[in-house]
């Protein structure tokens, strides 16, 4: 009896190519991706994913006298819809929900509201691509703008609701920014750098704000491909530079606004035939605020993304 004959290493290497190609022309949105940051990779022609996230922002860290505590639920919603293979188009509409206490002479008071807060709306363009044998790399710059859709004047018993606690903030705000991505049969790598230019509205005036953001995404199982489609298990490891300028009121300057901070972001994605589930938690690594800026805790992130 006749043995098939083994395969080489360079047919057994070609073998696992043609089966993460395919795994990528059944599930053009199922793949690793950056959690809370951007991808250069493309959205097929005609495609729609739909991403959305949960996120709780804890802010506790007050070096002033208030003791404040704040507490913010986020939950963005993403369309991204693939033009053609070059041109996507992406839309965020996020519900908030904000709520501050702080401590008063007559006691601890809570404010804050919920609702729909500020849309964006991105258009992105693959300007670069090589694709090479189990690995391609990406970049396109990107360009939008925030609209001001959330309430931005809410008022509560104690008047009206200061800026940072509004939904949206009035104003029209343009946004660029650039993405690099880079996949492999194994891992992928992201970064991103984004300037938001905050405008003015209602006498106030957010400062600018500048990131600068890296992700890194290891297939951890399974850790051999072969034949078929199977559901892939990624760690990810994310980065976040942010800088914020400080904001203006009637003009003036707020001596406690703006400031740096780094974040560090471990987190998990699971990746199915048809949808990626992931959660990650960006943790304060340097935070240099001005003046009594309230200082981020850490940033928990729960999501899923789809095609259709």
């Amino acid at each position: 009896m006749m043995r098939p004959r083994a395969l080489s290493d360079g047919k057994i290497f070609m073998a696992r190519v043609a089966g993460f190609l395919v795994f990528l022309g059944i599930v053009h949105a199922s793949q690793a991706g950056p959690i809370t940051s951007n991808s250069a990779l493309p959205v097929s022609d005609g495609d729609l994913i739909i991403r959305s996230q949960i996120k709780l922002t804890r802010s506790t860290d007050d070096p002033g006298p208030m003791d404040r505590d704040l507490t913010v639920w986020a939950s963005p919603t993403v369309l991204a819809y693939g033009v053609n293979e070059k041109f996507t188009l992406f839309g965020i509409f996020p519900i908030i929900d904000k709520s501050l206490e702080f401590t008063t002479p007559l006691g601890r008071r809570t404010r804050g509201q919920t609702g729909l807060g500020d849309l964006k709306f991105l258009a992105r363009y693959t300007l670069g691509q090589w694709d090479r044998r189990g690995e391609t790399l990406r970049l396109a710059p990107f360009a939008g703008l925030k609209a001001p859709t959330g309430e931005d004047k809410a008022e509560d018993s104690l008047g009206r609701l200061p800026q940072a606690l509004q939904l949206g903030s009035g104003s029209w705000d343009p946004i660029l920014g650039t993405v690099f991505s880079w996949q492999t049969l194994g891992w992928q790598f992201d970064t991103s750098a984004t300037y938001k230019f905050n405008t003015e509205a209602n006498e106030y005036e957010f400062g600018d704000e500048a990131s600068l953001d890296l992700s890194f995404q290891y297939r951890l199982l399974p850790r051999q491909l072969g034949q078929g489609v199977p559901n892939f298990f990624y760690g990810v490891i994310e980065s976040s530079l942010v800088r914020r300028g400080r904001d203006k009121a009637f003009g003036l300057e707020d001596t406690d606004t703006g400031g740096t901070t780094l974040f560090l972001t471990p987190g998990l994605q699971f990746v199915t035939k048809q949808m990626v589930f992931e959660a990650a938690i960006q943790i304060p690594l340097i935070q240099d605020l001005n003046g009594t800026a309230l200082k981020n805790d850490f940033i928990l992130t729960t999501g899923f993304r789809i095609r259709f």
